[in-house]
């Protein structure tokens, strides 16, 4: 709280400065929203009379990010503000950007916003609310509603379509009827958006809290099927009723969006929005409905699909690796030793450990599985699951083997060893190197 309330004070004085010299200066947007439903904002934007050559001469430090369309990022030491001049649109000919823009005043600039909950004013100085748009009201009765006409909004940026949904489930609200037949009639125009863009905005959607609401309203309103068709194809791809009562693979994602935390790290949040998405593909019918296989071919969906929103790489390779292996828990107690220490080693274990929780949760909810695996952590110390290996490949060359494929056999059977406890220091893996893998010899398979 510290720490909002020395950014908020850094606010006030971007807008102190500014009215002393004779400026009209408000917080603008998502920040008055929040401030009003008592949460902490994200960030603080102000909108001013100020022009954005007179907003660089009155601060030190600026970096005019923007200042075509009237924007100046103002840096303090209690962090970044942008201050946007009061303006008004021009025609949006990219579906992204106005071609030309007009400095006006701050009711003009209120009715070119997105939402009326978006385009409220906050003074500062007299702490008074300000409100052209009748957002004030939306906000207390749980609206979302377009300014102005919606077809035009969505037209002039086609990911308010996205952010439409996204502040109807995070915050729990209606859409207005007009507002969400224009989502539906201009859902076509979403490839118009950057990947990046919708992958943020789906980001958001997946980590706000209400995932679950939000798949639903994208479902709806036409937007799934084209920013991911692989979620869309899982409806009405059924399963024996024996292990998933909720229904086809669709409704059972909805249920693990459910149970997904808000906060969850992206990776967590797609590998659970996709961890069945080979099912569609494998599906067959033996003696009960069955998914041969469908985590690898969901691995290989899960790494397009974070390809094509270009995700770091880093998220990629967690991701698809969480959906391949959110099955191994089933033979946890089964595994060799070895096996099973080299799991709970593996870096992503413990949201591969939260994933399983939300499947089960969202199936059978039988949690006998994640229990034992919980408490095999539990019983073993972080330092002995994550001992050093007893020999690396320098350790080899000393012993006089030659660099080459072996040294990964001989280092993985000398690993297995010592997770199983039988090999217990230095000297008796080299021992063991040189009985079984002798410098002369192949290793065998």
């Amino acid at each position: 709280m510290e720490a909002a309330e020395h950014y908020k004070q850094g606010a006030f004085s971007v807008c102190q400065t500014l009215s002393a010299h004779g400026y009209r200066a408000l917080f603008a947007g998502g920040c008055v929203r929040d401030f009003l439903l008592h949460i902490p904002p994200a960030d603080i934007d102000i909108a001013t009379s100020a022009s954005p050559a007179e907003v660089v001469s009155l601060f030190s430090r600026t970096v005019t990010v923007g200042a075509k369309f009237g924007v100046v990022m103002v840096l303090l030491p209690q962090g970044a503000f942008e201050v946007a001049t009061f303006r008004r649109d021009g025609p949006y000919l990219d579906g992204r950007h106005p071609s030309e823009v007009c400095f006006t005043g701050e009711r003009e600039d209120a009715q070119r916003r997105d939402f009326t909950i978006n385009a409220l004013f906050f003074d500062p100085e007299t702490e008074q609310v300000i409100d052209y748009v009748d957002g004030r009201d939306d906000l207390r009765s749980g609206i979302i509603r377009a300014v102005g006409t919606p077809r035009q909004r969505f037209q002039e940026d086609a990911l308010r379509l996205l952010r439409a949904v996204r502040f109807a489930a995070r915050f729990n609200f209606q859409i207005e009827a007009a507002t969400w037949q224009a989502i539906c009639a201009e859902a076509v125009r979403i490839h118009q958006v950057s990947v990046e863009r919708i992958r943020e905005e789906l980001l958001k959607m997946l980590t706000e809290g209400r995932a679950r609401l939000a798949f639903e309203l994208l479902n709806q309103s036409g937007l799934l099927a084209r920013v991911l068709p692989e979620i869309d194809a899982m409806k009405g791809v059924e399963q024996p009723a024996g292990f998933h009562p909720e229904g086809d693979v669709f409704q059972h994602t909805l249920l693990c969006l459910e149970h997904l935390p808000e906060g969850a790290s992206p990776s967590l949040a797609f590998a659970v929005l996709l961890h069945d998405a080979g099912k569609p593909g494998t599906q067959t019918f033996e003696d009960r409905i069955r998914f041969n296989w469908h985590e690898k071919a969901g691995a290989r969906i899960a790494e397009e699909v974070c390809r094509r929103l270009r995700m770091p790489s880093r998220d990629v390779e967690r991701i698809a690796w969480l959906v391949e292996n959110h099955m191994r828990l089933k033979d946890f107690s089964r595994m060799r030793e070895h096996r099973r220490r080299r799991l709970v080693r593996m870096p992503g274990f413990e949201e591969l450990l939260a994933l399983c929780r939300i499947d089960a949760l969202a199936s059978h909810k039988d949690l006998s599985l994640m229990i034992a695996a919980e408490n095999y952590l539990h019983e073993h110390d972080g330092a002995d699951l994550q001992s050093a290996p007893l020999l690396k490949g320098h350790d080899l060359i000393e012993m006089g083997y030659a660099p080459g494929p072996r040294f990964r056999k001989i280092l993985h059977a000398i690993e297995s060893l010592q997770l199983e406890g039988t090999l217990r220091d230095k000297s008796e893996a080299e021992a063991y190197v040189r009985t079984h893998f002798p410098c002369e010899d192949t290793p065998p398979d």
